[in-house]
Parts: C-alpha cells; structure tokens; sequence
C-alpha cells in the first residue's frame, strides 16, 4: 500500500508540472496570437510574404513557380520558442509551423494574388496537415503584416468557406518573426527529383497547382 501511495504521489507531481507546463505554452502561444503584427521594409523593390501550408518543399516549389516571385526561402514561423529546427518543429511542443519566406516583386504580382496562391494550392479544409502530413507543424497558417494584409486574407478566407460550405483550416496570424531552415531543406525539390515524396507529392501538388492557375506561371525559360 505505502509502495502504490508513493508511485501516485509520484504521478500527481509529473501531472501537475505537466499541466504548468502546457499552461505556460498556450499563454506563450496566445500572445503569439495576438502580437503586434511586423511590417517588412521593401528590399530593393522587393516585399516578403509568408506562408505555411503543410511540407515547405512543396510550398516553396509552387511559390516559385509563380510570375513576379524572386526567390522562396524555406523556415518556421508562427510559434513561441526561439531558433526552431526541424528536430524541434516535429514535436509540435514549439508553436511553430513549417512555413516560406516568399520574396517578391509588388509591381508583377500582389499580395492578394499570394493569398490567392495560397488557397489554391493546397486543401483548405484539412486541418493541422496537407496531404499525408499531419501535425501541428504542417498545419496551414497565413501571416499578415498590417491592416490591409488581414482584409485581404479574412475576406479570401471568407468567400471560400462560403463557397465550400465548409470551415477553412488556415489561421491568421500577425507576422513577428521568420527562423530560416537548415540549408538541406532548401530548394529540396529542385535539388532532389528523384526522393520517392518529392516524386509521390511534391510534385503531383505542384502540378496540380499549374494546371488550375496558368496565367500565374512563369515562362518556362524562367
């Protein structure tokens, strides 16, 4: 008896540290949440916008594909602990999502076009995931660096819910901060035709992207 009394003593404290722990991760998270959105200066011309939707291979492929996009940068954003990796996005404990740094030209595409890439290129209503990743670290998130950014987004959010009748997975989230991934992952599906996902997802997502959006396509000799 005293033997099982010290094991449920034992429990209810890694219970309760749990619990204070998880607590303090949401309230982490919360203001994440409801930060103070972050607007990035123009950079020679150039705007950034960020989005995660699921795998950043097949993210970055796609936004690279898209006329008046420069370069698409793979990371992690939308979480509460400093410099993830991708060891410690897979957990799910660090808020964060894989996502992409899409670099871009405002005068050949805009913002609303983005988003408009965005939700078509992915399945809108899965939740925490795309396609056969699941977790919270492929769940789909859209960043907003100021007020026009967040019209845009809950108004394109909007009309497809409306449209599907059905609930759009992406949160909206204010902008704060970008963690570029480790070199490996970038430009992965370029550098890496023949992986089996690459083969079996990436691009098959890709492909189905082009096919509904042509107009938004750069010329093949780009």
């Amino acid at each position: 008896m005293l033997h099982l009394k010290s094991m449920l003593s034992t429990f209810l404290i890694v219970l309760f540290f749990s619990c204070n722990n998880m607590a303090q991760q949401n309230q982490e998270q919360d203001a994440i949440r409801h930060a103070t959105p972050i607007e990035v200066p123009l950079q020679n011309g150039k705007a950034r916008a960020y989005f995660a939707s699921g795998c950043f291979w097949c993210v970055e492929a796609i936004y690279e594909s898209v006329k008046g996009v420069d370069e698409v940068i793979s990371g992690y954003a939308g979480g509460h602990t400093k410099n993830p990796t991708y060891a410690s996005s897979n957990t799910g404990k660090t808020g964060h999502a894989e996502a992409v740094e899409v670099i871009y030209n405002p005068d050949v595409v805009s913002f609303s076009t983005l988003v408009d890439v965005y939700f078509g290129s992915q399945n809108p209503t899965q939740v925490n995931g795309q396609g056969p990743d699941k977790g919270s670290q492929y769940r789909s998130i859209i960043f907003y660096q100021n007020d026009e950014q967040k019209h845009i987004i809950e108004t394109k959010k909007s009309a497809l819910s409306k449209k599907l009748n059905a609930n759009i997975a992406a949160e909206v989230y204010p902008f704060t901060k970008f963690w570029k991934a480790e070199d490996y992952h970038q430009n992965y599906e370029k550098r890496h035709p023949e992986d089996p996902y690459v083969q079996n997802v990436s691009i098959p997502r890709l492909n189905r992207f082009k096919a509904k959006f042509p107009e938004l396509l750069k010329d093949a000799k780009n």
